[in-house]
C-alpha cells in the first residue's frame, strides 16, 4: 500500500505542469470560448440559470485517484463566487490527464443545491488520449456523457440536463484508463 501512495504522489508530481500555470488556470475566457464553440453545448448557455466553470481541473491515479481544480460560479452572466473541486476514487485506473469541465444550471433550485456543496458518489468508465476522449458516467446525479475531438473543436456528445444539472468536460491532454467508484464534491465561496 505504501508503494502505491508513493507511485500516486509520483502521477500528481508529474501532472503538476499541466495545471500549474497560473494564466491559464484562471483565463476563464478562454475556457468559456472552447465549450460556446460547441453547438451541442451552446443551447445550455442561453437557457441556463447559472453554471460553474473550472478552466483547469487536474486527475492522477495508480488505484488510488484525486482530482483537484478551482473555478468560478455564475448566475445570469456574472460570478456570484468562487468553487473547488475535488474528486477521489478507487478502482482500476492508471494514469494522469488535465481537463476542462463546466456544470450547468438549469434552475435555481440545482443552482442552490450546487453551492450548497452536496457530496455525490458517482461510477464511470473513462478513457482520455491526450487530445481526444469519451466519458460516460452514471451515479446518483443522474447519467451524462461527453465526448472531446480536441482542443480546438470543442465538439461535445448531445446529453441534457439530469435532476437539473448538465455537465461537459473538455479532454486538455495526459492519458488515463479507469474503471472507478468514487465521490466528487464541490465547494462554493460566495464573493
Amino acid at each position: 500500500m505504501r508503494h502505491m501512495g508513493l507511485c500516486l504522489l509520483v502521477v500528481m508530481v508529474i501532472l503538476l505542469p499541466l495545471t500549474g500555470d497560473a494564466q491559464e488556470t484562471k483565463d476563464y475566457s478562454k475556457a468559456i470560448g472552447v465549450f460556446k464553440s460547441s453547438p451541442q453545448v451552446q443551447p445550455f448557455f442561453k437557457n441556463c440559470y447559472g453554471y460553474a466553470l473550472f478552466p483547469t481541473v487536474g486527475k492522477a491515479a495508480f488505484v488510488v485517484g484525486g482530482a483537484y481544480g478551482e473555478g468560478q460560479v455564475y448566475r445570469g452572466g456574472k460570478v456570484t463566487g468562487t468553487a473547488k473541486l475535488m474528486h477521489a476514487s478507487f478502482g482500476l485506473q492508471l494514469g494522469g490527464k488535465a481537463f476542462s469541465e463546466i456544470v450547468f444550471f438549469q434552475d435555481k433550485r440545482a443552482y442552490d443545491e450546487f453551492t450548497s456543496g452536496n457530496f455525490e458518489f458517482d461510477a464511470k468508465m473513462s478513457a482520455v488520449a491526450v487530445t481526444a476522449g469519451a466519458q460516460a458516467q452514471a451515479g446518483s446525479s443522474g447519467k451524462s456523457a461527453s465526448a472531446t475531438a480536441g482542443p480546438k473543436t470543442g465538439a461535445q456528445a448531445e446529453t441534457a440536463y439530469n435532476s437539473g444539472m448538465a455537465t461537459f468536460v473538455h479532454a486538455k491532454g495526459g492519458l488515463m484508463a479507469e474503471l472507478a467508484v468514487g465521490g466528487q464534491k464541490f465547494s462554493f465561496q460566495p464573493l
